[in-house]
């Protein structure tokens, strides 16, 4: 097999998530946006049915490929509808817009569709602020929209300023959110958050379903889930004093890996000896052609050359064949 292969174990999965919920007894909005952090969004929102409450995505196109999986849960488009065509795909899957900008209000108004109010705390990526929430809420009543929850999200929860920044803003948020839907769910605390103890009716969980933990957080029994192989493609006796894009001291043999940087990792953060090729990884020594070699898993490989965990999750995935345990 030329193709890198992941091994996602579900049920590890699915632990995690059991664990998160009794850490804080909280309904849980499991995030699997992104194709569920490289994991596969299908395979791990069907392996979550009857753990997690509902489900958050990033796009319309996600939400509608859950549903075309078999998701019945709610699931929450974090990212704001833009045009009509937006509207009319979230209404035909029954997905749960983010509303954030008085804009949006004409855009959904007389639409068949759920929505989040989304308020801006002080990431300033989405949403109103606090002091314009009570006008949202009056403007999507008069609409006809229906409102089912409010949802801001944390920069920094591992600071304690910011985190009580933002909780405090929140708060004033929330009492105007709830004089007008008393019933409403409301949620700020993703997985920093959730370990963080904010208060909140619901955990809105990503990178901890799995495995890992934000910066500034530990001690929580979480475990990575995924691991991840490539193909011994070549062994060869060596010659010259290059391996990869770049010269090194002379070995007596290499071996070469199936995964580049087009994979998914970083050219210069090696997997081998030398820079990363497009599609290769040069190794010292021999190994037998058509063996799989298990890569360093997401969370070594971010901490050994200072990259985001993140961005090693979303990436790596891209092009593998993935495999599921459990």
């Amino acid at each position: 097999m030329q193709s890198v292969l992941a091994v996602v174990d579900l049920g590890k999965i699915r632990q995690n998530a059991r664990t998160l919920k009794k850490l804080r007894k909280k309904p849980l909005i499991a995030v699997v946006k992104d194709n569920a952090y490289g994991h596969g969004a299908a395979a791990v929102a069907l392996a979550l049915c009857g753990i997690a409450d509902s489900f958050a995505v990033a796009t319309v196109d996600e939400g509608a490929a859950l549903r075309i999986a078999g998701v019945s849960e709610p699931i929450l488009v974090l990212t704001p509808l833009l045009d009509g065509a937006d509207v009319s795909r979230a209404a035909s899957y029954r997905l749960t817009a983010s509303l954030g900008s008085f804009g949006g209000v004409k855009l959904l108004k007389g639409k068949a569709i759920e929505a989040h109010l989304a308020v801006n705390t002080g990431m300033n990526r989405y949403g109103v602020p606090p002091d314009d929430v009570a006008s949202l809420c009056r403007a999507a009543k008069r609409a006809g929209i229906s409102i089912t929850g409010l949802y801001s999200h944390l920069y920094a929860p591992q600071d304690a300023l910011s985190l009580g920044e933002q909780t405090e803003a929140f708060a004033k948020a929330r009492e105007s959110f709830t004089a007008f839907y008393p019933n409403g769910i409301c949620h700020i605390a993703a997985t920093g958050g959730a370990l963080a103890g904010v208060e909140t009716d619901a955990i809105r969980v990503g990178l901890a379903l799995y495995g890992y933990l934000p910066d500034g957080f530990a001690a929580v029994p979480v475990k990575p889930a995924m691991k991840l192989y490539a193909a011994v493609s070549s062994s060869e006796r060596a010659f010259g004093s290059g391996a990869g894009y770049q010269r090194t001291e002379p070995r007596k043999a290499y071996h070469t890996l199936r995964v580049g940087y087009g994979d998914g990792f970083s050219r210069c953060a090696p997997l081998g000896i030398g820079n990363l090729c497009m599609d290769a990884c040069v190794r010292e020594g021999s190994a037998r052609p058509g063996t799989l070699a298990e890569l360093p898993s997401p969370g070594e490989y971010a901490r050994r050359f200072g990259i985001s965990v993140y961005e090693v999750l979303v990436n790596v995935t891209k092009k593998a064949v993935m495999r599921y345990l459990g």
